[in-house]
This record gives C-alpha cells, sequence and structure tokens, in this order.
C-alpha cells in the first residue's frame, strides 16, 4: 500500500512540476484582481472547483458557484474559473461561450490547451495530466479515468488560495472567522 501512496504522489510531482509558472501567475492575477469569482466544472472536477470556490470565500473573496440556487447572475469583467480535463464538457463549454459573450474573464483549467473550452479563455491553465479517454500523448497513470487531473487540479487551486491571501494580507485568524461555525 505504501508503494502506491508513492506512486500517485509521484505523478502528481510530475504534473505539478510541469505546470508553467507563467500561467499560475496569470491566473492568480486574475483572481487576486476580482470583485467575484464564479467557477464551474462537471463530476469529480465539478467537485474540486467547489472546493476551491469555498476556500476562496474563506479568504475573504466572493465566490460563486455555477448552478447553484444563491449563485447571482454574471456580469461583464467577473471572473469565472472553468474546470474540464478534455476541454470538451458541453456544459462547460457552453458557460465559457456565455461567460465571453458577457465580457468575463475566463480561466480554463485543462489537459488540452486547444480544446473548445481554451478557445474562449481568457488564461489558460494546462495541467498536462491523464485523462479519463487516455488520449495519445497524455502522461501515463496508474489511476482510473481523470484521478490525476483532479488531484493536480486540487493541488494548484490551493497553491492558488496560498497566493490569493498573501496578496490579500489575509491570515490563518482571519479566515478561520469565515469558516462554518455551525458544524
Amino acid at each position: 500500500m505504501k508503494e502506491k501512496i508513492k506512486a500517485v504522489l509521484a505523478e502528481i510531482e510530475d504534473v505539478t512540476s510541469h505546470v508553467q509558472k507563467e500561467q499560475l501567475e496569470r491566473a492568480a492575477d486574475h483572481l487576486t484582481s476580482a470583485e467575484r469569482i464564479f467557477v464551474f466544472g462537471e463530476g469529480r472536477s465539478g467537485f474540486m472547483v467547489k472546493s476551491f470556490a469555498m476556500r476562496l470565500m474563506h479568504l475573504g473573496a466572493q465566490s460563486f458557484v455555477i448552478g447553484e440556487t444563491t449563485t447571482p447572475s454574471i456580469q461583464k469583467g467577473d471572473v469565472i474559473v472553468l474546470v474540464s480535463g478534455s476541454g470538451k464538457t458541453k456544459s462547460v463549454c457552453w458557460t465559457a461561450e456565455r461567460a465571453a459573450e458577457l465580457g468575463c474573464v475566463i480561466i480554463a483549467v485543462t489537459t488540452d490547451p486547444a480544446s473548445p473550452l481554451a478557445s474562449h479563455a481568457s488564461s489558460i491553465l494546462y495541467i498536462p495530466a491523464a485523462t479519463k479517454y487516455r488520449n495519445e500523448g497524455e502522461r501515463k497513470s496508474i489511476q482510473p479515468l481523470g484521478s490525476l487531473f483532479d488531484q493536480s487540479t486540487h493541488v494548484l487551486f490551493d497553491v492558488l488560495c496560498l497566493d490569493y491571501a498573501e496578496k490579500q494580507n489575509r491570515t490563518h485568524e482571519q479566515t478561520f472567522k469565515l469558516h462554518s461555525n455551525v458544524e
């Protein structure tokens, strides 16, 4: 079992070490300058991006998950983070298209920088991980489906949150005050 842990961690390290610093910095700049941040993804990608929105909220950001009943309409200038490993998930691509029409800043998180999702993006965060499709040229993975993409995305979102907290001068104590207190 320890060998499997080491193998999974090595895969994540390999993928995250190949993410371009400039792409992370550009995404971080968009996030820190945003008045409102919206997120969306389907399946496990949706879970990753929801956890990102939650942590951004803890850090004092106005963050919303598209599709939730309390999410307001997006407006020109809002930032939207869209996640799709393949970059072809129909609902995510449609959301990107609509957000572009509205004048939003779009951060596309994907394994395919030439995908339909990426074509609408203001900024691309290319994560060179295996997807559920196991396309030619993708990194190999011992894990099922898009687990490597999901894990790498989660780690990179937490790195973006660290940067956001630093740029917004958010302390642990301030962040803790925004954590749920009715659980």
